[in-house]
């Protein structure tokens, strides 16, 4: 009879889709109605559905349900899933979801009857040697069995007889954006038919929602590749809806409708994909509570050109597909390469081949031909040296930009593609990667290619990361075309170079990565970080980068009191909790975490790594998220009939593989590093500062000479002129604000630029404004004076203290202060400007001259005007003595100027000086007349000098 009955069974599923259709129906029916455990067992079922219930020895699943809300490109995702076991036995009931591998968890809960166990997140402790044979022996941790880009979670329990358990699970994670698109996935496996099943994602993004698309479930074989199944519409049930800011999709297919697409469970992945408006230049701002997250996603700008080359394995292990969609997805590379790019091949087994030797070639039709025939030949054989390869590409790639006059703007970067590990030559990991960042030096980038499951996945994750690019890792049995050219697509349209972000340090701190060396077209750049000026209404913000055109510069001022655009309590369809959380302050805990975490496996110092894991350990215990250095332990034991270690969940290490386009890039340009600590400068007494008052100091004769200079507003001042002779120029510009009340002056004047050219060994010139630096040697830099950094550039160095001051110095012979004044609260007749202080005129020649140079290499001479007029002159230590008469003169040239004692405040107003003061315009002390004294440009070199007037 039994025999009968399967025989009929069988026959019934293999005689068409009607009849499973039917059985599906009945499921349906019974799994849908409100339950109780109890009522559930004593609940009639279909003889069919009764037979399968009798062959099915595993729980069965009644409940499948996600909800997430995505906040700003911040998603948190909520997984429940309810498992009933309606034997007459308990049974092991297994709970297996992917996840992105670049999710966090931040909790996990089981109930198992009428008892539930909460997940707790605890740090690691370090285990010894034997610990670590030990754990070697353990059943395999929860977070194996990583696939692309994912990674399953597991956890099991054993159900009592009819009982039932439910597991709820949470993590969050920041979306990438790629070609252009956020995309958000959740993993529908449940491996059997649901009664209820259900995926709702509410999205909420105050810039404004655009092109939010469903495509069809797309299939664990193309993961990642961007394939789906069907024609390009939404899963069945699926549901869209959206105004400008908010979106709700839900996708809930009933048991028939699951049969249609995988009768054995598996449906796949389902996909959102959205973009976002982009209106400010410099990106959007949002702040939260205390926090901010800064995306700068800039479009429209021409891509930089490209020196290229391609580093491709062709070992025999390569052999059959692999290598045939390799060179499908090359031949379609070269294709998309454009006329200012250039570029080059390698393929390598246990040989190494250049296409072309000691080059890259431009992009032209007939070397694009000569391309395509080179990677048709490539051939698989031999072993796999990825050192020699490496290092004849970057040599290859080094002595390009340094033999060759390339575009300064360019993007140089190398794509190496692999499916094994090192097997010739160099094999020991620490020293592939030592030798290739040697031989790198910080000058391009490395992306990396891993396909297949023999790669060292942790030595090419670590190349990437070493040298500012990304790795990913293909599946054997996925389509390698589609991911090279998908992959490709990424990096292939640089827009931006030297991408740096800057927010003032006295109202930030704690910001995540700020420099970035490349933006491709289509990712997104992201940095958070923490206001501590909790009295600023607003957020200053810069973003410096180049492109193939300039130096660019863009700046804001954010409003700070945003909590109706932020905040997200009250809004229909995100009202389940997550409104209590602040996302800008876990969007900034998730970043930080992850650049520590990439820190770690960047470095080679144990100390520092220790560091480094301790600093994410302990973030990560205060944000209740599982990395690699926290574990999620269970509050009550014996939830497995295994032993006690599997209470522990926590993700494989590999897990960090996975990396953010906003975290690529750790290092400052070469040239420009942030100075850490505050050293107070060293300067001497030469100086035009305040109104603009004038110090010239005379140590060998160990007093000073001061003057004012009462000019126009506009006017532009020759501080020093050396044009002819050490080829430096330096020129002040005016700036005007109204005087005092009660005060003789009808107007007040600042510095409000300074401008410092020089013309050895090659032009260059600085303009310096209390808000930012212009270097141009040839190429325009500019610079924040509200970032601390210091910049090289030939003979030229610049050193800048952040809202303090400005170091130049040129040949190591001249070095110039430019002090910042700004005013938090300026009264009507003050205004943000200058001071300029001469530190070292060693390479100033005699002829040297300006309102300040005229006297570096001049003595004068300080006299007594007595009453029958004779003069007599007055001895170093009789000075003191003088002060308090009123017909002393210094003796400049033969001219005879009268001088008063003065005391000025100089230094930012924090140090006096003791001077002799010469009145009038200082008529007699400096050569010529105020008006001599005038360039017609900020740039006006004054190779001639006015009238002298000579006695």
């Amino acid at each position: 009879m039994i025999l009968w009955l399967w025989l009929c069974w069988g026959f019934s599923t293999s005689a068409g889709q009607p009849d499973s259709e039917l059985m599906a129906r009945y499921l349906e029916e019974e799994l849908l109605a409100d339950y109780s455990i109890m009522e559930q067992v004593a609940r009639r079922v279909p003889r069919q559905a009764r037979f399968l219930q009798r062959l099915e020895t595993r729980p069965r699943m009644s409940e499948f349900t996600v909800k997430s809300t995505i906040i700003s490109r911040y998603a948190f995702t909520t997984v429940l899933c309810t498992m009933v076991n309606s034997g007459s036995e308990a049974r092991e009931a297994v709970f297996e979801m992917q996840i992105p591998a670049a999710a966090f968890i931040s909790n996990f809960t089981m109930s198992i009857g009428n008892k539930t166990y909460y997940g707790e997140v605890t740090g690691k402790e370090k285990k010894n040697s034997s610990d670590d044979k030990a754990r070697h022996k353990k059943p395999p941790s929860p977070m194996d069995g990583r696939e692309n880009g994912y990674e399953t979670f597991k956890a099991s329990v054993f159900i009592p007889r009819k009982m039932q358990a439910r597991f709820l699970l949470h993590y969050e994670e920041l979306l990438q954006r790629r070609l252009g698109k956020y995309e958000y996935t959740v993993s529908i496996r449940p491996q059997q038919l649901v009664g209820r099943l259900r995926v709702e994602v509410n999205i909420l993004e105050n810039s404004g929602i655009v092109s939010l698309e469903v495509p069809p479930l797309r299939n664990s074989k193309h993961k990642g590749s961007g394939k789906v199944e069907g024609d390009g519409s939404p899963p069945p049930s699926t549901v869209v809806g959206h105004t400008k800011t908010l979106a709700k999709v839900t996708f809930s297919p009933s048991v028939v409708e699951q049969t249609r697409i995988a009768r054995n469970g598996i449906l796949g992945d389902f996909i959102i994909r959205y973009d976002v408006n982009r209106e400010l230049s410099v990106g959007d701002v949002q702040i939260l509570n205390g926090y901010f997250v800064h995306y700068f996603a800039p479009t429209d700008l021409p891509p930089l050109p490209k020196n290229v080359v391609f580093v491709l394995d062709s070992s025999a292990s390569m052999v059959g597909t692999k290598l045939k969609q390799t060179k499908e997805a090359l031949f379609t590379i070269l294709q998309d390469l454009r006329p200012e790019d250039h570029f080059n091949i390698i393929g390598f087994s246990n040989r190494i081949k250049v296409w072309q030797q000691d080059r890259l070639v431009p992009v032209t039709p007939n070397n694009i031909r000569d391309a395509k025939k080179y990677i048709h030949n490539m051939s698989p054989t031999g072993g796999t040296n990825i050192n020699g390869a490496l290092q004849t590409g970057a040599k290859l790639l080094n002595d390009y930009i340094a033999q060759n006059d390339i575009d300064a703007r360019s993007v140089s970067l190398i794509i190496f593609l692999t499916d094994g590990r090192p097997t010739v030559g160099e094999t020991q990991s620490s020293k592939i990667l030592s030798n290739i960042k040697d031989v790198i030096h910080d000058k391009f980038c490395l992306f990396t290619i891993g396909i297949g499951n023999d790669v060292d996945h942790k030595l090419l994750e670590r190349m990437a990361l070493e040298n500012c690019g990304m790795m990913r890792h293909f599946q054997e049995d996925e389509d390698a075309a589609s991911h090279l050219k998908g992959f490709y697509d990424e990096i292939g349209t640089p827009l931006l170079s030297d991408i740096r972000v800057d927010y003032p340090e006295d109202n930030v701190e704690q910001v995540t990565q700020n420099f970035f060396p490349n933006y491709f077209n289509g990712s997104e750049i992201i940095i958070a970080g923490k206001l501590i000026n909790h009295t600023s209404d607003s957020l200053h913000v810069e973003v410096t980068a180049s492109n193939s055109k300039k130096y660019i510069l863009l700046k804001t001022d954010v409003a700070i009191d945003l909590p109706s655009t932020n905040d997200i309590r009250g809004i229909p369809g995100l009202d389940d909790g997550k409104g209590d959380k602040n996302y800008i302050e876990r969007a900034w805990s998730y970043l930080t975490i992850k650049e520590l975490l990439n820190s770690r496996l960047k470095s080679d110092d144990n100390q520092e790594k220790d560091y480094l894991m301790e600093k994410a350990k302990s973030m990560a215990l205060t944000y209740n998220f599982v990395t690699p250095f926290t574990v999620l332990k269970m509050r009550e034991a014996g939830i497995h009939s295994e032993p006690p270690q599997e209470e522990f969940i926590s993700p494989s290490t590999d897990g960090i593989g996975e990396k953010l386009q906003s975290l690529q890039g750790h290092r400052a340009p070469p040239g420009i590093r942030k100075q850490q600590d505050k050293q107070r400068i060293k300067i001497s007494k030469t100086s035009a500062d305040g109104d603009p008052h004038f110090v010239i100091d005379f140590p060998s004769s160990k007093f000073s000479v001061c003057f004012n200079i009462d000019g126009e507003p506009g006017d532009i001042l020759r501080l020093v002129s050396d044009h002819k002779e050490s080829g430096v120029t330096v020129n002040g510009q005016l700036i005007g604000a109204p005087a005092p009340p009660n005060g003789h002056k009808k107007h007040r004047t600042y510095f409000s630029t300074i401008t410092i050219l020089s013309n050895k060994p090659a032009r260059s010139y600085l303009e310096i404004t209390p808000k930012r630096i212009i270097l141009d040697d040839g190429e325009r830099l500019l610079l924040s004076c509200g970032r601390s950094a210091v910049v090289r550039s030939n003979s030229l160095e610049v050193s800048i203290f952040a809202n303090s001051n400005v170091t130049v110095t040129i040949r190591d012979t001249i070095s110039f202060v430019i002090l910042i004044h700004h005013y938090k609260k300026p009264a009507p007749y003050q205004r943000n400007h200058l001071g300029f202080y001469i530190s070292n005129s060693k390479g100033l020649s005699s002829d040297s001259h300006g309102l300040l140079g005229q006297f570096l290499n001049h003595e004068v001479k300080l006299l007594q005007e007595s009453l029958n007029t004779s003069h007599q002159q007055v001895g170093q230590n009789q000075t003191e003595a003088l002060k308090p008469n009123p017909t002393t003169t210094l003796k400049v040239k033969g001219r005879l100027v009268p001088v008063v004692w003065k005391q000025r405040k100089i230094y930012n107003g924090q140090q006096e000086v003791n001077c002799w003061f010469a009145k009038n315009n200082a008529d007699k002390l400096i050569d010529g007349s105020y008006k001599d004294y005038l360039a017609s440009h900020p740039f006006d070199i004054g190779t001639s000098f006015g009238p002298v007037n000579s006695l």
